[in-house]
């Protein structure tokens, strides 16, 4: 059995982003019958006095104040009301206090911006919608901004891209506290990909191509059919009767990733359930996934994961007792 995983605090605030502070509620303070484990338990947590309005007409009653912020392990920054408006003291503080005691803290889309406020993403990665990049850069030069990506994990600090990807993000923390197996349960009760390949450079307008993209998701589909093979960028391009030239454009029009990152993504997503749902050696998991030999697979499992598959198997596989 998994241990419990600790509260959860979703911020809310007079001028709440609806859709960010959705997704929160939804991932984290959804019952979770489908599981005999402790689910998140969460608190809607006031920044401001008294009801606070949201997007929508709606208005939102807290669970309590800011004080709840100290029993928190996990703290939702769901948007900010403008990217321009000063984060009230007494929460810059807050959130300060928690981070140095071990919280994580995630924000979401503009969120961002108010965790920038408290200086905790100095000298870290991160990312928000890709219309603020180049603004969040600007005013907070000591944050290393990636405009490209869905999400950027710091640790304790987790900062995601544009409204939609707050689900890749909270997702992305199931994953790190319950395995991938769990997250992916999570997703197909949203109805969504557990993990979306690419990042938010694929979102960014462009003009519209007349090119059907059917094509590319029967390759992709018979690549993970293959994963098992040593496949290369030509493999894919013939079977999408294409030049290896013009299959490397297409395919990072339409995924934002080239062939070879989805390849690996698609190699280490495939390892992780095996590592989880069975006890198989990990040379038998390296060869299933297509790599030519353990080594080159616990060297790229660990650089993505960041622990070996050992490890994440005594974490994640059946039987493993505490999360991440």
């Amino acid at each position: 059995m998994h241990a419990h995983p600790g509260l959860v605090a979703i911020l809310a605030y007079d001028g709440l982003c609806t859709f960010e502070f959705g997704i929160a509620v939804e991932i984290f303070g959804l019952a979770r019958p489908e599981f005999d484990f402790p689910w998140y338990e969460h608190r809607i947590v006031a920044v401001d006095p008294g009801p606070m309005r949201a997007t929508g007409g709606i208005q939102v009653t807290a669970d309590g104040g800011m004080e709840l912020l100290e029993q928190a392990r996990t703290i939702i920054i769901p948007g900010w009301r403008s990217r321009s408006d000063p984060l009230p003291g007494p929460l810059i503080d807050a959130l300060r206090r928690a981070h140095q005691r071990g919280a994580r803290l995630l924000s979401i889309c503009s969120g961002v911006f108010a965790l920038a406020a408290t200086g905790l993403l100095d000298g870290r990665g991160a990312t928000t919608h890709w219309r603020y990049t180049e603004e969040l850069a600007a005013r907070f030069p000591l944050i290393e901004v990636d405009p490209d990506v869905l999400y950027v994990d710091a640790g304790q600090l987790i900062t995601s891209a544009g409204s939609a990807a707050g689900i890749d993000a909270c997702l992305h923390l199931v994953a790190r506290d319950f395995g991938t197996h769990v997250a992916n349960s999570v997703a197909r009760r949203l109805v969504m990909s557990p993990q979306r390949t690419g990042g938010q450079a694929q979102f960014i307008p462009a003009p519209v191509s007349r090119t059907p993209r059917s094509d590319l998701s029967k390759v992709m589909q018979w690549a993970r059919e293959h994963l098992h093979e040593p496949l290369e960028v030509r493999d894919l391009a013939r079977q999408a009767l294409m030049s290896e030239r013009t299959f490397l454009r297409r395919f990072s029009e339409a995924t934002g990733a080239s062939p070879k990152a989805w390849l690996q993504h698609e190699r280490l997503a495939r390892a992780r359930e095996l590592l989880e749902s069975g006890s198989e050696h990990t040379e038998h998991i390296a060869l299933r996934c297509g790599y030519r030999s353990v080594e080159s697979f616990r060297v790229a499992f660990r650089s993505v994961v960041g622990v070996p598959p050992s490890v994440y198997r005594e974490r994640f596989g059946r039987g493993a007792k505490t999360p991440v």
